[in-house]
């Protein structure tokens, strides 16, 4: 028998480790991965103390999702204990597949293959090391277990994920606006008709969580200095991608090179083992070693950028409520050439997007509220607030950035 552990986590007090299944979960490699990737990536680059990992997220998530069910419990509904701990095992295993600087090189490096997938393959193979024992996590994870909340606990638009990174990215980053009661919310959880609810006296509770989710959005997923980082690694990590398969030899660790040189399917996770196992050994590190290195490489587009990210020279980027046009880029691209750059390298040092914020997709996941007289409504019904309605419009913007301090002039 493992002995019970208890983590003193700075978001929530003492964290339990409550059952010898979860703390084994902790304690595998695949879990302690996570203590190498940082939740928000490049995000200490504006805000410095947002250095927290994916395994603080993670244990915050369990330890919320432990709350939960027992409030449910305590308000009449069934809660097994074989369910709860699949519940807290599915949500503290929900980032497993999750690279080094998640987006980012998924889009790059693995493209067509989400994180999610990855997480399930990795859930499948820990269930097959520990003899079927996560069979109803999985399934709650997927999804497919007949007692729906239990996934919406897990994935939906008032799930613990959400609950916990909410809380600790605001906390980290000093963004107290974000913060949400996840206490007050949790308690005012209930089940009707096999569905997650919240009581009617919750509604303050869950606008504000609406309210919070909206703003860290703006003010810290999608802050423009951060888009800029996020854009510079991606053309580092798509310049260095496009060296190797041209057979250039580039400094990176066996794992990291393995996926520089090949693009992999989800199908080959599921045949191939040791792919997971290559995956296992991304972290952080091996990014930022590569970048560190290749500031010496001498291909000056890749040595460039990484110096660049490196010593936080940014690309200068403009916010714009429309796609920039065609003026607009081709101004930029001739302030490119007279830097000394050639044509085929300017989209490296040029780069256009789109970000969106919803705050609330009301169609596709509504978020439920049983009333005082029993009947259950959408949040954006429930509420007085106008405010809910207009939570649930998709607001799009546009981006422009550019190295407008790059010069490869010799």
């Amino acid at each position: 028998m493992n002995q019970r552990k208890i983590i003193n986590d700075p978001v929530y007090g003492f964290i339990s480790i409550s059952s010898d299944l979860l703390f084994d979960l902790v304690e595998h490699p695949y879990f302690q991965r996570l203590r190498r990737i940082k939740q928000l990536g490049l995000a200490d680059i504006v805000y410095p103390g947002a250095l927290h990992t994916r395994f603080h997220h993670a244990l915050g998530a369990m330890h919320l999702m432990g709350l939960a069910l027992r409030t449910l419990q305590e308000k009449g509904n069934r809660v097994d204990e074989v369910e709860l701990e699949a519940a807290q095992a599915a949500i503290l295993l929900h980032d497993l597949g999750h690279g080094p600087f998640s987006h980012v090189l998924e889009s790059v490096l693995m493209p067509g293959v989400s994180h999610e997938s990855v997480t399930l393959v990795m859930m499948k193979e820990l269930n097959r090391q520990m003899h079927g024992r996560l069979e109803i996590a999985i399934q709650m994870f997927e999804g497919t277990y007949p007692r729906e909340f239990f996934h919406q606990m897990i994935s939906s638009q008032l799930d613990m994920d959400r609950m916990d990174y909410l809380n600790r990215d605001s906390f980290y980053t000093g963004v107290v606006e974000g913060s949400v009661g996840a206490d007050r919310l949790i308690k005012m959880l209930d089940i009707s008709n096999g569905q997650l609810v919240v009581e009617e006296k919750g509604l303050l509770s869950i606008e504000n969580f609406l309210h919070s989710r909206r703003l860290m959005y703006w003010q810290v997923y999608l802050h423009k200095t951060l888009l800029s980082a996020q854009a510079m690694l991606t053309r580092i990590l798509q310049r260095a991608r496009e060296l190797s398969e041209n057979g250039e030899e580039l400094f990176a660790t066996p794992d990291f090179s393995r996926f520089l040189r090949n693009t992999f399917s989800l199908h080959d996770f599921e045949i191939y083992p040791d792919l997971l196992e290559s995956f296992n050994g991304l972290d952080d590190n091996d990014v930022w070693a590569s970048v560190k290195g290749w500031t010496k490489h001498s291909d000056p587009v890749l040595s460039i950028l990484c110096e660049m990210l490196l010593n936080r020279n940014l690309f200068k980027i403009n916010i714009l409520d429309s796609q920039p046009g065609t003026d607009m880029l081709a101004d930029l691209e001739n302030q490119l050439l007279e830097a000394g750059l050639t044509k085929e390298q300017i989209p490296y040092f040029l780069v256009s997007g789109e970000t969106t914020n919803w705050a609330y997709a009301k169609e596709q996941d509504p978020i439920r509220v049983k009333m005082k007289d029993g009947r259950l409504l959408d949040i954006a019904d429930a509420s007085d607030i106008p405010t809910i309605e207009a939570l649930t419009k998709i607001v799009r913007k546009y981006y422009v950035c550019w190295g407008k301090n790059v010069s490869l002039r010799g």
